[in-house]
């Protein structure tokens, strides 16, 4: 099924992600994150593209396989295109295609020192658009609700969010936010752009703060007085930063439901336990 489908339903939708496993560590590790992810019945299941973005031993179709093949969830595979040329991505959709993923989240994705950037894609639009010419995949985008790092304006954000809709994507998902007023003011900013198509709100469970570190530093997200004050206040008892960890993200969650959002997004950085026990607290929600 292709997950623009979802949408049409009468319901939120309630998505996860989850990333290969790293390099030093056995693939089996994230068999067995499924395994108990399963029981959450997520619409689906979106699955990152490999450390760095490199082609090179990249797992994201063995695990999109599985998700679909084994365990019967949609399944999403991430695709950057920063580092692949026209024939590299030609070899990745002729393998999805061999494991029946109709399903695409195409990303420019971050640039790595340690490779040279191709020249082939310059933008997520690029690989969206051509995607779609070939046919064939329901293509996905992201989207920043704080602005990309990288854009030299939110207005220009939006005008490039645009760009990629028009180029073939037919859903969204945002980027973390911690603040609910960040992602309805987005939101509107995207429907007055013309933008219609639909939008999932993209929820990180913080457990730990060198987390929270690493990720703000990456994607700009910004904190919120009442977040801030969760994490020094749990700072250093590592259970209870993760039980109020869950309990903001569930928060948050009620909230985006409760105002209509679309769908969830849950990143659950391949922690089944937090996954499942936010899934639980929202289920008769959805």
């Amino acid at each position: 099924m292709k997950i623009s489908e979802l949408f049409n339903k009468n319901k939120t939708v309630f998505s996860l992600e989850i990333f290969p496993p790293k390099k030093t560590s056995s693939v089996d590790t994230i068999y067995d994150t499924l395994d108990q992810l399963k029981d959450i019945h997520p619409d689906f299941v979106s699955v990152t593209y490999g450390a760095g973005g490199s082609i090179v031993n990249n797992l994201t179709c063995e695990i999109a396989s599985i998700i679909k093949n084994k365990y019967g969830i949609e399944a999403v595979a991430h695709l950057t295109c920063v580092n692949c040329t026209k024939e590299d991505v030609d070899s990745i959709l002729d393998q999805l295609k061999q494991n029946n993923i109709e399903n695409i989240l195409a990303l420019r994705g971050d640039i790595n020192p340690e490779y040279t950037p191709k020249k082939d894609f310059k933008h997520a639009s690029d690989l969206a658009g051509y995607i779609s010419k070939k046919g064939g995949f329901n293509i996905s985008g992201a989207c920043y609700p704080e602005c990309h790092v990288e854009a030299p304006s939110p207005e220009e954000d939006i005008l490039n969010l645009k760009k990629k809709v028009e180029a073939g994507v037919s859903s969204l998902t945002t980027q973390l936010f911690f603040d609910n007023n960040v992602f309805y003011n987005f939101m509107e900013n995207v429907r007055k752009a013309g933008i219609s198509v639909p939008v999932e709100a993209g929820i990180m469970p913080v457990t730990n703060k060198k987390q929270i570190e690493r990720m703000v530093s990456m994607c700009g997200a910004s904190l919120p007085s009442k977040f801030v004050k969760m994490i020094q206040k749990y700072d250093g008892n590592q259970e209870a930063l993760r039980d109020a960890g869950i309990a903001y993200a569930v928060d948050q969650i009620v909230d985006l439901i409760s105002n209509g959002a679309e769908g969830i997004h849950l990143y659950t950085m391949n922690n089944p336990l937090v996954a499942c026990r936010i899934s639980e607290a929202i289920k008769n929600l959805l």
